[in-house]
């Protein structure tokens, strides 16, 4: 929400009871931004039995869901399992698997679930329709903080990053037809706009630009 955008709260109680009462603030902004919804009658307390039926409605409602953390015996397993019978994407965000929380996505990732570290790897796995939607939607911002840190790189820098784009990946063969340069040029090239996080490489030495 701190993006502007809308959020969409699922209770486990009636929608007129904030649970825990330390979520108050969270709760008036999501009613601000959003929705607050349940399939629970009005005045219904939280109970365990509540959670798994409110997990359910999580799951069907989005396109994806992205598990973070979660302990073995914990919802977010649950949630992901009834994602993937909806027919919807799982992704997890791998954790240090020294800690109990991250169990549940480094589970899911051993499982088959989509490893992400970002924004842009969920962008990447949704309908095409979504996806230019969401990429046009933030592309006159992305473009003005791309332009700042553009204007940082040096000649040689730059003129591979104009070479790329933000749709189609180039592969370092095409890189070097077009610039002149050998492998090794190219890759300590691009090494300052990757760090900058306006060049993306992806596997197979492909290169495309990332909207910031």
């Amino acid at each position: 929400m701190d993006a502007n955008g809308r959020a969409i709260g699922v209770l486990g109680t009636g929608i007129d009871v904030c649970y825990r009462k330390e979520n108050k603030k969270l709760y008036e902004k999501v009613l601000e931004r959003g929705a607050i919804i349940s399939e629970f009658p009005l005045r219904t307390h939280p109970a365990p039995e509540n959670f798994p039926v409110r997990n359910r409605v999580v799951a069907g409602m989005p396109l994806g869901v992205v598990v973070v953390e979660g302990a073995q015996y914990s919802a977010s397993p649950i949630t992901a399992r009834l994602a993937m019978e909806f027919g919807r994407e799982v992704f997890g965000v791998p954790g240090n698997a020294t800690q109990p929380v991250s169990f549940a996505p480094n589970q899911l990732i051993k499982q088959g679930a989509t490893l992400v570290t970002c924004a842009e790897d969920v962008i990447e796995e949704l309908p095409m329709p979504v996806r230019a939607a969401l990429v046009q939607a933030e592309k006159p911002r992305a473009q003005q903080r791309n332009l700042l840190a553009a204007a940082a790189l040096n000649g040689s820098e730059k003129k591979l990053y104009e070479l790329l784009s933000t749709g189609e990946p180039l592969p370092i063969d095409d890189i070097k037809e077009r610039s002149g340069l050998n492998s090794s040029e190219v890759l300590a090239t691009l090494f300052t706009p990757e760090m900058k996080g306006i060049v993306r490489q992806l596997p197979g030495k492909q290169f495309s630009k990332v909207l910031l």
